[in-house]
């Protein structure tokens, strides 16, 4: 019975959760003609220190009357932002210049770089909405097998076989790349057999990987270990106990071979941490066999149904459970959405993705179109009030990702 409820709200939630919406509304995705990003110059960096710490939350939002006012953005700054740093597994850094071509100049940066007071923090908005994910029959299959957990603390998604796109500050604090990040890891969701006894190969170096990968957290000061004792309280999980798993879910960690970080992300470009720029993509070290999600432009809210957003993460309150959240956009920039779904430490650098109609066949198709960033405080009407915040995936933005995904812009001419 919960599962059933479980794939009741899903499906509500993807196609029609939407109270007082004309449901006649053509909800597509809307093919866009993407900017093309030229390599131009890649340059050998300094060795990182590996010695920033991690971020409970960020600061620096101007807000979202402010984000409006800004001017219109010059090439030679489009270049200057979506330019890239890449560092790689044995410590090597190197930047790679790019050249625009094609942007449309018509819309704000939309910079958040100016400083606001720090506040209390708060992720979860009066009753808990998020949902545990624990029936494996759901855990492991299409949408919630994409999310994966990150050795820094942080959550992400696969959008290829060999890539994972998460927030920048997961692994960089503008400066610097976080204490940990150095040997990073990506823990892809898998069902550990109850087998006969016989250690497959390789498990021996993947149960040191993961008890190593807990020592950090971008996004908790505590290692795991110590709120195991909290796991279980304030859930709502689905299907915990239903027909009979063929094993338990656990984490498959793989090496991050590089890591590519926009140029707009780091301080000495900005002033401060650009809040529109927090994304990064992580290469593998060895490609998974999962099913990915593709990547889509980001459409106005009015574009999706409801104006209905997903996430799924791995919350630092819920250790080793997958939580699944929806609701609708508040307010939105052209580079930034704000919400109040609810979501812990942890879930930052979760893929937020809609559910719209492919124009060729018609069909339903889900795409990653945001970054969760985590919370933040704005200035609303010359007050603070905060929001949860998910970075827009922009054709900038598309273009970029693409490029770091494909190596070219061959794929990269529609999103």
């Amino acid at each position: 019975m919960a599962t059933f409820k479980l794939l009741l709200l899903f499906s509500m939630s993807s196609l029609s959760f939407v109270g007082g919406i004309d449901t006649d509304q053509d909800f597509s995705w809307q093919l866009k003609k993407v900017p093309q990003l030229v390599k131009e110059k890649t340059f050998s960096l300094d060795t990182p220190k590996f010695e920033a710490n991690p971020q409970l939350e960020l600061s620096g939002v101007c807000g979202i009357e402010c984000q409006r006012t800004l001017p219109v953005p010059h090439l030679s700054d489009l270049k200057d932002l979506l330019s890239y740093e890449t560092v790689f597994d044995n410590g090597t850094r190197t930047l790679t210049v790019v050249n625009v071509l094609g942007a449309e100049l018509d819309s704000p940066a939309n910079a958040t770089t100016a400083k606001v007071p720090s506040r209390m923090k708060r992720q979860v908005y009066g009753t808990d909405s998020r949902f545990s994910i624990s029936d494996t029959r759901f855990l492991t299959n299409y949408p919630f097998n994409t999310a994966v957990k990150i050795s820094t603390g942080c959550s992400g998604v696969l959008v290829s076989p060999k890539h994972v796109l998460t927030a920048a500050h997961c692994v960089h604090d503008g400066k610097d790349y976080i204490k940990g990040s150095k040997k990073l890891r990506v823990g892809l969701l898998r069902l550990k057999s109850k087998g006969n006894g016989k250690r497959r190969r390789g498990a021996r170096r993947s149960k040191r990987e993961e008890s190593g990968a807990e020592e950090y957290s971008a996004d908790a000061k505590q290692p795991k270990q110590r709120s195991s004792r909290r796991a279980g309280r304030r859930q709502k999980a689905f299907g915990l106990n239903e027909g009979k798993p063929e094993g338990k879910p656990s984490f498959q960690w793989t090496r991050v071979k590089s890591t590519h970080i926009p140029k707009g992300w780091l301080r000495g470009v900005a002033g401060d941490v650009a809040v529109d720029y927090d994304y990064a993509v992580l290469e593998l070290k060895r490609p998974h066999k999962k099913k990915y999600m593709d990547l889509g432009i980001s459409p106005v809210s009015k574009g999706s149904p409801g104006s209905m957003i997903h996430f799924s993460g791995y919350d630092a309150d819920r250790p080793g459970q997958l939580v699944y959240r929806f609701c609708s956009i508040s307010d939105e920039s052209s580079d930034l959405f704000y919400q109040y779904c609810d979501a812990e430490s942890g879930s930052t650098g979760s893929g937020i993705y809609l559910r719209l109609k492919e124009p060729s066949n018609n069909k339903w198709k889900r795409k990653i179109i945001a970054v969760y960033s985590g919370h933040q405080w704005v200035d609303v009407n010359g007050e603070q009030q905060d929001y949860n915040v998910g970075v827009r995936i922009t054709p900038l933005k598309y273009a970029q990702i693409c490029l770091w995904i494909h190596g070219n812009n061959a794929d990269c001419a529609q999103g």
